[in-house]
């Protein structure tokens, strides 16, 4: 049984990761920064689970420290112990270099990478705790291919993908393995619109999930590092 935290659970990739893991029999406790969103998602999770108690939120913004060391602490109570860290919470803010403000740098780095390693740090003891678990990484192929005003978000997850490899490394042989996955273009309210009919060439959030997924299954002697998801039929030109 999976015991996992989804940061940015309460919609996109993160719900739909969240969603996979109650249906593979695990529980899991999902973060989002807005308290009445975090209660509707699970409501919303609740309502499918055999078990109510196998979902529980909490809202939690990642830049904060102490929220994160609360939030594996509650968890692992929860839920016996540890064995599963999406790092999902991201946020965008796309904006020339010249125009951007301090504060839309600093979200930027702060929720996208720090958070990462806030999130990371707290929750390595308690999987080492529990034998072991998967830390995945939601990066970007961002974070690999650059483009004009996307400064601060590529450089957020072109960190989050160095972090990853390196993390990986270091806590391979206390049997916690490291995942990042770098998707595409998705069909998500991450830039705040609503996908539309347009979109139906982008993947889905629920496309993302699966490769979660199919993490969880592969033997112990299989560690899938860097997953690279895009599109199949990209829009021509």
């Amino acid at each position: 049984m999976t015991r996992a935290i989804v940061t940015g659970g309460t919609k996109g990739i993160g719900y739909a990761i969240a969603k996979s893991v109650l249906a593979s029999g695990g529980r899991v406790m999902i973060t989002g920064r807005n308290q009445s969103g975090v209660d509707q998602a699970v409501r919303t999770l609740s309502a499918s689970a055999t078990d109510k108690a196998s979902v529980a939120g909490a809202a939690v913004d990642v830049r904060d420290r102490k929220a994160t060391d609360a939030l594996v602490v509650d968890a692992a109570r929860r839920f016996g112990g540890l064995d599963l860290l999406v790092n999902n919470a991201g946020v965008g803010q796309f904006t020339d270099v010249a125009s951007m403000s301090d504060a839309a740098w600093d979200e930027t780095i702060a929720t996208n990478l720090t958070g990462v390693f806030y999130c990371t740090r707290a929750a390595i003891p308690a999987m080492k705790s529990s034998g072991g678990g998967w830390i995945v990484n939601i990066a970007s192929l961002a974070g690999r291919n650059y483009f004009p005003r996307g400064a601060a978000y590529c450089a957020s997850k072109a960190g989050l993908i160095a972090f990853s490899e390196s993390l990986m490394q270091e806590v391979r042989y206390d049997n916690i393995r490291v995942s990042v996955i770098m998707p595409g273009s998705v069909a998500t309210e991450f830039g705040g619109d609503a996908p539309t009919a347009d979109d139906d060439w982008k993947l889905s959030a629920d496309d993302v999930a699966e490769v979660v997924t199919d993490l969880l299954r592969h033997p112990k002697r299989s560690l899938p590092s860097k997953i690279e998801i895009r599109p199949s039929q990209p829009r021509k030109g």
